[in-house]
């Protein structure tokens, strides 16, 4: 999922470049792996450019429960691995915890680190469509109040994975990092 209004980081952060590849190329490619097909769930045509799937939001302002439900609406799979574009650190030994943890009767896995549970280093059923349609409906725009009413599994990650799950969501942050400096 690569929208939002990146207040914080005052550009969109997909498009932020470390060491010549952009942040939504990153996640793309640690992606492509596990998946059949790449959905970018974005308002920004720029997305466009990197030639996969893109979707804009069906309810439009409505945060990143309305992002995941555009992706599950748009998605063919009844499994559907979800990243935001922030985490450009995202590795397979992450998604394969994810994977490995997910069985059929669940309806969401996620990450948490540093005590942070993390909805979007997440997998989806599709089955999750109509309750995130109810919630939007209800006004609710909260990605974790859908969660907490899924059948939810939450993966603590070992202290040695969590740089591979760290947000990138101000300028400092992706000024750390570009120097090396673990944030």
């Amino acid at each position: 999922m690569a929208g939002g209004q990146s207040t914080r980081m005052g550009t969109d952060k997909g498009f932020l470049e470390f060491q010549g590849i952009t942040f939504v190329e990153r996640i793309i490619n640690s992606l492509k792996p596990y998946v059949n097909d790449v959905i970018i769930v974005s308002n920004n045509s720029n997305y466009d450019a990197f030639k996969y799937k893109r979707v804009e939001d069906i309810v439009e302002n409505s945060g990143p429960l309305a992002g995941l439900y555009t992706g599950l609406y748009y998605s063919y799979t009844p499994y559907n691995l979800v990243l935001s574009s922030d985490v450009p650190y995202i590795n397979g030994k992450v998604l394969n915890l994810l994977i490995e943890g997910f069985d059929e009767t669940l309806d969401a896995i996620q990450i948490e680190s540093e005590g942070k549970t993390m909805p979007l280093v997440a997998i989806y059923k599709k089955d999750c469509l109509d309750r995130c349609m109810e919630l939007l409906q209800n006004g609710e725009r909260r990605l974790q109040v859908a969660v907490e009413g899924f059948k939810t599994k939450t993966i603590l990650l070992d202290s040695s994975l969590e740089k591979y799950v760290k947000n990138i969501n101000t300028m400092e942050q992706f000024k750390l990092m570009e120097n090396g400096v673990a944030n």
